[in-house]
C-alpha cells in the first residue's frame, strides 16, 4: 500500500509531462516536409500576391527621400505574380533564383573543406584527444566544450561526441544518460556557439542578407557577423552546460542500473589514439597553425594582400578578408585534413581528396533540393514586396504598443525558440521567418547582424527538446542502449533544464553583452541600423 501510494505522484507529473510532449510532436508531424513547406510556401506567396494587389494593399516606405531602393512615390504596393507578367517572371526567373541564393555556393564551398578534414579522420581524431586526456574531474566540462566544438562540423557531433560522451560517463562509474546529456546539450544546445567559423554561418549570413535587402538593396551582411558573440556563448554555453549536468540532471538521474544496459550494443570505440594518429595530430595541427600564420600576414599588415588599399578605417579595409573567409576556413580544414590523412593512410593520392569532397558534397543532397524551393520562396516574397508591407506593418504595430527597445529581443528570441519546436531546421526556419522579422526590425532601428544572433539563441535552445529535430531519433537510439524502452518524453524531460537554463542565462549574456556593455556580436557588425 505505502509503496503505491508513494509512485502515484512520481508518475503522474511524468504522465502529464509526456502527454504534453506527445501533443507537441503529433502537432508537429502534421507538418509537411520542409522542402514540400517551402513549395507550398511559394504558392501561397504567389496567391497571396494576387489577392492583396487585387484589392491595392500598400504602406508608406518609410525610408527617407534618396534612399536606396525607396519606391519613386513613397508607397509601397503589393505586386501581383497572379498574372501574366507574374508567370513570365517566375518562368525566367527558377533557375536564376536558384543560382544566385547566396548560402547555397558559400555553404558547398566550405564543405569542400570540412568534408576533406571529416572524411580522413581529423576532427573525430581531435575529438577523442581532446575528451579522453581531460582530469577526470574536469570531464563534464570537456564534454560539453568539445560537443560545442564539434558544430563547426555539424554531423560530426552527433554521430561521434554523443556516443563517446555516454561510453566515457559509463566508464567512469557515472550515469552514462548523464553524459549523453551534455553532449548532446553541447553539441544542439549549444549550435550557435563556436570558436571558428562553422558550414552555419556562412548560410544563414546569406538569408539574413537577402532579408535585409528588402530595406536596403545594397545591405551586406558576412559569415563572420556573429563571431565574437560567437566566441563568447562557446564558454557561456559550457559553463551552463556542465552547471545543469553537475547539479539537476546527474543528481536525478541517480546510480546507473547495470541491468538497464543493453547487451545487444554495439561498443563505441573508446581506445586511445595510436601514436600514428597522435603524430599526425600533431602534425595536421603545425599545418593549421601554418595557414593560420599565412592568412594573418595576408591580412593583418596594412598594405596586406587581403586589405583594401587606400581605405583608412580597419574593418572597412578587411572587408575581402572577410568577404572571402568562407574560402579560408575551406582552405584552412582542407590542408589539415590532407595532412591527418596522408599520415594516417586514410588519404593515398588525389582522388582520396576528391572523394572525400564528393562525398560531402552528397551529404548535401537534401539540403541542395531545400535550397531550390527555399530560393524560390525568397525570390516570391522579395518580387511581391510583401517581406516590405509585412515589415512596415510590424514595425507599426511594436511602435503602437511601445515595444521598441531592447526588450523586444526577449519577445523575438522567445518566439524563435517556440517555432524551433515544430520546425527543426535552422536554415529552413530563418528563410521563413528572416524575410518578416530582419525588415520588420531594421525599421525600428536594429542591425540585421544583432537581429541574427538573437535569433540563433533561440533556434539553439529548444533544440533539445524537439521531437523535430533531424537527430532527435539518433538521441534516442543511443540512449535506449543505457535504458531500455525509453521513450520521448524521458528524454525531452532530462533534456528541459538544459533549455531553460540556456534560455535564461544566454539571453542574459546577449543582453549584457550588445546593450549593457555595447560590444558588436562580431567584426563590422553595429548593433543599430540607420537608413543610408
Amino acid at each position: 500500500m505505502t509503496r503505491g501510494k508513494s509512485a502515484a505522484p512520481a508518475s503522474e507529473p511524468r504522465s502529464a509531462i509526456t502527454r504534453l510532449l506527445n501533443t507537441v510532436e503529433f502537432l508537429g508531424n502534421l507538418l509537411p516536409h520542409p522542402v514540400t513547406l517551402f513549395a507550398l510556401l511559394a504558392l501561397l506567396i504567389v496567391l497571396l500576391s494576387g489577392v492583396l494587389a487585387a484589392y491595392g494593399v500598400s504602406v508608406p516606405d518609410p525610408r527617407p527621400e534618396g534612399a536606396s531602393g525607396r519606391a519613386e512615390d513613397g508607397i509601397i504596393r503589393v505586386i501581383s505574380l497572379l498574372d501574366a507578367e507574374g508567370l513570365r517572371r517566375i518562368v525566367m526567373g527558377l533557375v536564376t533564383n536558384f543560382t544566385s541564393f547566396v548560402p547555397l555556393g558559400t555553404v558547398l564551398v566550405a564543405m569542400l573543406g570540412v568534408g576533406i578534414a571529416e572524411r580522413s579522420g581529423l576532427l573525430t581524431a581531435a575529438i577523442k584527444a581532446l575528451v579522453l586526456g581531460a582530469p577526470k574531474n574536469l570531464v563534464t566540462v570537456v564534454i560539453v566544450f568539445a560537443a560545442v566544438l564539434s558544430n563547426t562540423a555539424s554531423e560530426m557531433g552527433y554521430v561521434v561526441v554523443i556516443p563517446l560522451a555516454a561510453a566515457i560517463f559509463h566508464a567512469l562509474g557515472r550515469h552514462p544518460l548523464a553524459g549523453l546529456a551534455a553532449a548532446f546539450a553541447g553539441v544542439s544546445g549549444g549550435y550557435s556557439a563556436n570558436l571558428l567559423i562553422g558550414t552555419v554561418d556562412p548560410l544563414l549570413a546569406g538569408i539574413t542578407q537577402e532579408a535585409a535587402r528588402l530595406i536596403d538593396p545594397t545591405y551586406e551582411v558576412h559569415a563572420a557577423v556573429n563571431w565574437y558573440f560567437m566566441i563568447a556563448s562557446t564558454f557561456v554555453v559550457t559553463f551552463l552546460g556542465w552547471f545543469v549536468t553537475t547539479y539537476i540532471v546527474e543528481p536525478k538521474l541517480g546510480a546507473f542500473d547495470p541491468k538497464q544496459l543493453d547487451p545487444d550494443a554495439e561498443p563505441v570505440n573508446m581506445d586511445p589514439l595510436a601514436a600514428r594518429e597522435r603524430r599526425a595530430l600533431l602534425w595536421s595541427g603545425l599545418a593549421a597553425l601554418l595557414v593560420a600564420g599565412v592568412i594573418a600576414a595576408l591580412t593583418v599588415p596594412a598594405n596586406g594582400a587581403l586589405r583594401l588599399p587606400g581605405v583608412d578605417d580597419t574593418l572597412g579595409s578587411l572587408r575581402p578578408f572577410l568577404t572571402g573567409i568562407v574560402v579560408l576556413v575551406a582552405v584552412f580544414f582542407a590542408v589539415a585534413g590532407i595532412v591527418y590523412g596522408a599520415l594516417t593512410g586514410t588519404i593515398r593520392n588525389d582522388r582520396d581528396v576528391i572523394d572525400a569532397m564528393a562525398k560531402s558534397m552528397a551529404t548535401l543532397s537534401l539540403y541542395i533540393v531545400l535550397v531550390f524551393f527555399a530560393a524560390q520562396f525568397v525570390a516570391f516574397f522579395n518580387w511581391t514586396q510583401l517581406g516590405q508591407v509585412m515589415a512596415v506593418l510590424g514595425s507599426n504595430l511594436l511602435q503602437s504598443i511601445g515595444l521598441t527597445g531592447p526588450l523586444v529581443f526577449l519577445a523575438f528570441i522567445a518566439l524563435c525558440g517556440l517555432i524551433n519546436l515544430s520546425l527543426g531546421s535552422a536554415s529552413a526556419q530563418w528563410a521563413v521567418t528572416a524575410p518578416i522579422f530582419v525588415p520588420m526590425l531594421m525599421l525600428i532601428g536594429y542591425s540585421p547582424e544583432v537581429i541574427q544572433s538573437a535569433y540563433r539563441i533561440g533556434d539553439s535552445v529548444t533544440n533539445l527538446i524537439t521531437p523535430m529535430m533531424s537527430y532527435f531519433g539518433l538521441i534516442m537510439a543511443f540512449a535506449a542502449r543505457y535504458q531500455r524502452n525509453l521513450g520521448v518524453g524521458t528524454l525531452i524531460a532530462m533534456m528541459l533544464p538544459y533549455s531553460i537554463v540556456f534560455f535564461i542565462g544566454w539571453t542574459a549574456v546577449f543582453f549584457l553583452w550588445v546593450f549593457g556593455l555595447g560590444l558588436p556580436v562580431g567584426p563590422g557588425a553595429p548593433t543599430y541600423y540607420t537608413p543610408g
